[in-house]
């Protein structure tokens, strides 16, 4: 997949091409869904598969105080991306000045002349231009002038015949949505999450020095820099693998099971929230300087204030047991 973040490093000759707007945080089941059957359309006439996405989130630019927390940086959702079939995505830095454009400045500069697009593919509820005048109508109407199609995508949501939990539980039906898995991870169900996402949620992060603590009782930790990406999940132990990006292909430590904490450390009267991987049966590793990524695949308990550190050792010692469990039932 070839990754461009400006117009001027797209070849020329590139296209015609089958064209997606979107944000795509956490590239789950409802954007894989769509991506994947552009992607099949495009390769059937001929044209070539393009996502157009921003960083960071419109939402971050316009209402930094209250936009949602990302569930991936950019560095997981290109990769997320990719494994959909996309030819290319091209990823635009959005400011203030970037978001003054109009719709049809928008479309013109982007979609026709930068990408050739035969066909750009959107949801009924568009939006787009300054002040997000542009809507489905206008984006029809700006096809019909410039010459490509316009198709419309209904939300994607769970099969009926789905034997998903997460979906037959849901009254509503409601969509595969980024709003969804947040609220899952707020509530510190990842597993419920992994199901919506169609994978295990994930932070990246470079592996920082902190307390030792950890060491000292038996139990080395590598603990994620505070600008790790990814959305935090609520506090508490979780069952999960800790993978190494950097890792040689097939190397036996570039996928290490592990077990996370998320939280403030009450027993030790912390402050800072944090999040640390314990590698299981590991005490070898040297992870600091390392850039990481954490899957979080079930929560054991909640985070939790112990009267001593004996009881402390001893808890995690069945956090231990607990996440071998889960992971040898994952790994069947």
């Amino acid at each position: 997949m070839q990754r461009w973040t400006d117009l001027a490093q797209v070849p020329a000759d590139f296209g015609p091409s089958v064209v997606t707007v979107g944000n795509f945080d956490g590239v789950h089941r409802g954007h894989v869904g769509v991506l994947t059957r552009m992607v099949a359309d495009a390769r059937a006439v001929g044209a070539r598969s393009v996502a157009v996405t921003f960083t960071p989130h419109p939402q971050q630019v316009h209402r930094p105080d209250t936009a949602p927390p990302l569930l991936t940086g950019d560095a997981d959702r290109l990769e997320l991306l990719e494994q959909t079939g996309l030819d290319a995505v091209l990823l635009l830095t959005y400011t203030l000045d970037f978001a003054q454009q109009t719709a049809e400045e928008f479309v013109r500069r982007y979609l026709v002349d930068g990408l050739h697009a035969r066909t750009v593919v959107v949801g009924r509820d568009v939006r787009f231009g300054r002040g997000n005048a542009g809507d489905l109508a206008t984006m029809v109407e700006l096809g019909e002038r410039f010459g490509f199609a316009v198709e419309v995508i209904e939300d994607v949501a769970p099969d009926p015949a789905d034997d998903d939990p997460a979906a037959l539980a849901d009254p509503l039906r409601r969509r595969w949505s980024s709003t969804w898995v947040r609220e899952l991870l707020v509530a510190g169900d990842v597993r419920q999450a992994a199901r919506v996402l169609g994978r295990p949620h994930r932070m990246r992060g470079t592996v920082v020095h902190g307390d030792k603590r950890g060491r000292d009782l038996g139990f080395p930790t590598a603990n994620l820099s505070q600008d790790a990406t990814g959305m935090v999940p609520a506090d508490g132990v979780y069952a999960g693998w800790l993978r190494r990006p950097a890792a040689p292909a097939g190397s036996p430590d570039a996928v290490l099971p592990a077990a996370v904490s998320v939280g403030t450390n009450p027993t030790f009267a912390g402050l800072q929230r944090r999040v640390e991987a314990y590698v299981l049966d590991r005490t070898d590793l040297d992870l600091y300087g390392e850039e990481v990524v954490l899957e979080f695949v079930e929560r054991l308990r909640p985070t939790l204030r112990f009267d001593s550190v004996d009881d402390l050792v001893a808890r995690m010692h069945q956090d231990v047991s607990g996440v071998r469990d889960v992971l040898a039932g994952a790994a069947g």
